[in-house]
């Protein structure tokens, strides 16, 4: 009996230094791997400080734009065309940068548009007897939005004058549109009530042209969509819906955004 009780002890001694030995070898060689690891590199994009955390700003973008039977291209297929249009929107919008360059804020806009076709004449040639003609066409349109959206900027000097910024913005907009026609000497008139949400990303540029004084602009590249249409007639009458929504990226001219900023305090002469 003793020699069985001696030789387990033995067992146990030589089970708990082995196991000792083993943890000091790991130790080891888990040092020597963090050793032979390589450095993660620092490329300092974010070093330079193009705004300082606690800054806010009031932002203002403004685009007004026409269109008239003079712009058109088309004379070719379409004659005695007398149109003209135009478009005015106004985003006001207020920032504050809770990180270095980061900023979160809101945004709202207002959008007018309006558009008038008194005479146009659709004539594809003799050979394919094809002729309409067309008076007495309006349309115009009213929208509200507001948004939320988030800002980074990266300054592309060392004084933090010259950056680039990504956005991202969640918006709804709500609209009414009126498209108006002649049909003899009766006056028809359609109106349509839209409503968008939608999330989409647009880069830009961005310099300070005064020390507390931004301008910038940005470009729109798409992103998701949803729409709803309700249809109704003159007297306001519900006639029908439509639903639809889309994912699309790319460049698109209507969302080209030109504005400026105004800082309301300097911090970079804070942070000398």
């Amino acid at each position: 009996m003793k020699k069985l009780l001696t030789t387990l002890l033995l067992i146990c001694a030589v089970t708990v230094v082995w196991a000792q030995e083993s943890t000091i070898t790991l130790d080891s060689q888990s040092q020597t791997i963090k050793k032979k690891r390589v450095p993660r590199i620092d490329r300092e994009i974010n070093s330079n400080k193009f705004v300082f955390k606690g800054e806010s700003m009031l932002g203002l973008t403004v685009s007004y734009g026409t269109l008239d039977s003079e712009d058109s291209n088309i004379g070719l297929i379409i004659d005695n065309i007398n149109l003209r249009g135009s478009m005015f929107t106004v985003k006001p919008h207020y920032g504050f940068f809770y990180n270095d360059n980061h900023a979160i804020g809101v945004r709202l806009g207002y959008t007018y548009a309006d558009g008038v076709l008194d005479n146009a004449g659709l004539n594809l040639g003799e050979s394919n007897d094809i002729s309409l003609s067309l008076s007495n066409i309006n349309y115009n349109s009213i929208g509200y939005s507001v948004a939320i959206y988030h800002r980074s900027y990266m300054a592309l000097d060392n004084k933090g004058r010259f950056g680039l910024f990504a956005e991202w913005e969640l918006a709804g907009m709500m609209s009414r549109s009126k498209f108006g026609y002649k049909s003899g000497e009766t006056i028809n008139t359609t109106t349509s009530d839209n409503y968008r949400l939608s999330l989409t990303f647009a880069p830009g540029l961005a310099v300070y042209i005064f020390p507390n004084v931004c301008a910038s602009v940005s470009f729109g590249l798409g992103g998701l969509q949803y729409k709803h249409i309700q249809q109704l007639d003159g007297t306001y009458n519900y006639t029908g819906k439509r639903d639809f929504s889309k994912l699309k990226f790319g460049l698109n001219l209507a969302e080209i955004n030109i504005g400026v900023n105004i800082h309301l305090w300097n911090k970079k002469k804070d942070n000398k």
